[in-house]
């Protein structure tokens, strides 16, 4: 695609990166036709030809209005288009790059700011996350319906098994998992421990994700130094990956050397975390899982997007599943977005429901017995309407978790 940055953003790093990106799309329009919001509303703009368009001009004339930054915000960031794209072209950094020179005051209406502003301070912090959970649970049989829908019941934080082997990973506990479903990160301890690692649990608060697409990079940006320094500290003495239960987490956990490239001061730290970061399903995949006991059942997977298109990892779930006896549901569309995409499902509630609805409908079509995920973000989305139980893969594999 042929460019001309204006001047004043041509010499930045964001132009010169944005410049390349630009370059290597050929408005093909493969993206569209597995884009959600393409398909769904039909508009040239709400796909990612259009959107790479509209950051283009952006990025030319130095001008943006409040409709242009409309059609980034109603994307999900799921990439499926980079999945589809064979020209290679990282979508995701060039939206990144679109959002924080769009999305500036006098453009973003000041309502807006200030919600995306709330989210953050509300949901990024695990302490006062956890507070204000508590007080909607207490407080549940008078808050909005659609609130209460969004609550989940709280879980029992369960008791980690206590380090006892020589291989030793690391879970970061990020902002909101901890909260909303202790289980998921008690069930993973578990099943590591059967398999002979100790898995650590480090209070690393947020990832930097959830601010950084909130436009608020540099407060995200801070959060990602300070999860780099406590892995970094834990991988020096001798702990071997840093382990993500959370998709979402561990598809920015991985992203860390890119992200804090330019920092002088932490750089090469970054690398080195992001270069030691699995999801859980990549750690499991090299283990001998013969020694677990499980009761199998007949399952659909809803991969998340950042776990497929993010990571990369198309199918690793199924496939681990399927090795363990589990009978598979078919699942029509299985690399559609959930609609869940962080806190997108707040922000732009009428799309995240007409696309959980759809998947739903899929999922519950091969008369599955549970249906399973991969991210806290989609299992939130996907239990506010499922029919069927939902619950992170990993759950299955612990014969201690409850039913």
């Amino acid at each position: 695609m042929q460019t001309d940055i204006a001047e004043p953003l041509k010499h930045t790093p964001q132009g010169a990166v944005a410049e390349q990106l630009l370059r290597a799309c050929v408005h093909c329009g493969f993206c569209n036709a597995v884009c959600p919001t393409y398909r769904l509303l039909g508009d040239e703009l709400d796909g990612p030809r259009g959107r790479i368009y509209l950051i283009k001009q952006t990025l030319e004339t130095g001008a943006a209005d409040a409709a242009g930054l409309t059609h980034l915000d109603r994307c999900l960031t799921c990439r499926s288009c980079e999945t589809a794209c064979p020209s290679g072209v990282e979508y995701g950094r060039l939206l990144d790059i679109g959002r924080e020179l769009m999305a500036k005051p006098g453009i973003r209406p000041r309502r807006q700011r200030w919600l995306r502003r709330g989210l953050v301070a509300a949901l990024a912090y695990p302490r006062r996350a956890a507070w204000l959970i508590g007080a909607a649970r207490r407080l549940k049989r008078w808050l909005p319906g659609f609130l209460r829908a969004k609550l989940p019941d709280r879980q029992v934080a369960e008791t980690w098994p206590a380090p006892r082997h020589q291989r030793r990973v690391l879970i970061p506990q990020g902002c909101l998992q901890p909260a909303l479903a202790p289980r998921i990160d008690a069930a993973t301890a578990r099943v590591l421990d059967n398999l002979g690692i100790s898995a650590v649990s480090l209070p690393t608060g947020c990832c930097g994700a959830l601010p950084y697409h909130l436009d608020c990079q540099a407060e995200g940006l801070t959060m990602m130094r300070a999860t780099v320094e406590h892995c970094s500290r834990e991988l020096q003495a001798g702990a071997e990956a840093v382990v993500s239960t959370a998709s979402g987490c561990g598809v920015t956990l991985k992203d860390y050397g890119r992200l804090l490239a330019d920092d002088p001061d932490y750089a090469a730290k970054a690398a080195a975390v992001a270069a030691k970061t699995r999801d859980i399903a990549e750690l499991l995949s090299g283990e001998d899982l013969s020694r677990l006991a499980i009761r199998t059942c007949r399952v659909a997977v809803h991969s998340p997007c950042t776990l497929q298109h993010g990571q990369g990892l198309p199918g690793i779930v199924e496939s681990l599943l399927k090795g363990l006896g589990f009978e598979l549901a078919t699942v029509a569309d299985a690399d559609l977005c959930c609609g869940s995409a962080g806190s997108y499902s707040l922000l732009q509630p009428a799309i995240a429901e007409r696309l959980r609805d759809a998947k739903l409908t899929a999922l519950q079509a091969g008369a599955a017995d549970v249906i399973v995920t991969a991210n806290i973000g989609c299992w939130l989305h996907l239990r506010e309407r499922a029919a069927l139980p939902v619950r992170h893969w990993i759950e299955l594999l612990d014969p201690g978790a409850p039913g």
